[in-house]
């Protein structure tokens, strides 16, 4: 951290895009978590406001486009992050616009995930929102982090196997991501959980212990949200990827509860 003359702290921002989760265990109460276990300053803009518990969704109410674009322009006048992360945009109508101020804005190349499904099951984007995210932000993305079942909507393959999901995320790649790892954790269970990350030059598989218990709650929402910290201190994306999979490892094992789904420990592997 550095003082300039007028007083001001120099420090690394990275933004978040996503919607409200009020247990803390996911959404952009989980991101600012994970940003600040990684001595990253969060900015965040709401894209829906979400009553949820770490076991279920109960309502959603999306911010007028308006006023997501607001959210954005406010922060970045301030200070341009050095990374984004991109979660649940909640209507086609975020999704167009988050892709047109990230083009106006001239903002970094965003961490995707193409957040569809609820870990409850509530569909978080209808069918327009996919086809917008297909269309316009996924182009954009310096990375992108499905799971299983959301790799299957973005490439339209069925997932049974190694060569399906090399396939798939080829396919994902091809409509203009830089880069996509795609999440373990749906596959049918094993000694061990193998994401894949495939940059267009090579695939390379992850591999960590598979911890029994099922999952915590904001999983997805930790790991996005530690690839764009990574990449906002400077790190390579690869490294960055690695960082994140160790990072949720961590704090997996070092969950709690609260009454409901499990919770990630975020400072379980404070990294600086």
């Amino acid at each position: 951290m550095k003082h300039s003359r007028k007083g001001e702290v120099s420090r690394v921002v990275a933004l978040t895009v996503a919607g409200s989760d009020p247990s803390g265990g996911a959404g952009v109460q989980s991101d600012l978590l994970t940003f600040a276990a990684f001595g990253v300053h969060g900015f965040s803009a709401l894209t829906a406001v979400i009553a949820q518990s770490s076991a279920k969704v109960r309502k959603i109410e999306p911010v007028s486009p308006a006023m997501l674009r607001a959210q954005i322009e406010t922060v970045v006048a301030e200070r341009m992050p050095a990374a984004i992360k991109i979660g649940a945009l909640g209507s086609a109508a975020n999704v167009r616009e988050l892709a047109r101020s990230i083009r106006v804005l001239k903002l970094p190349a965003p961490v995707i995930d193409p957040v569809m499904i609820s870990s409850a099951g509530v569909s978080l984007l209808d069918k327009a929102g996919v086809h917008a995210l297909i269309r316009e932000l996924v182009p954009l993305a310096r990375i992108v982090t499905p799971n299983i079942p959301e790799v299957e909507v973005l490439s339209g393959i069925r997932i049974d196997g190694d060569a399906s999901l090399r396939e798939a995320a080829r396919a994902i790649f091809d409509l203009g991501a830089a880069a996509v790892v795609i999440k373990g954790g749906h596959r049918a269970r094993s000694v061990q959980s193998v994401d894949l990350f495939f940059d267009g030059n090579k695939f390379v598989e992850l591999r960590a212990k598979r911890l029994a218990g099922g999952g915590a709650h904001g999983t997805g929402c930790a790991f996005s949200a530690a690839i764009a910290a990574g990449l906002a201190l400077g790190e390579s994306l690869e490294v960055s990827v690695r960082d994140a999979k160790r990072y949720v490892s961590a704090a997996l094992r070092a969950s709690y509860r609260l009454g409901g789904r499990p919770l990630l420990e975020h400072f379980a592997a404070r990294r600086r």
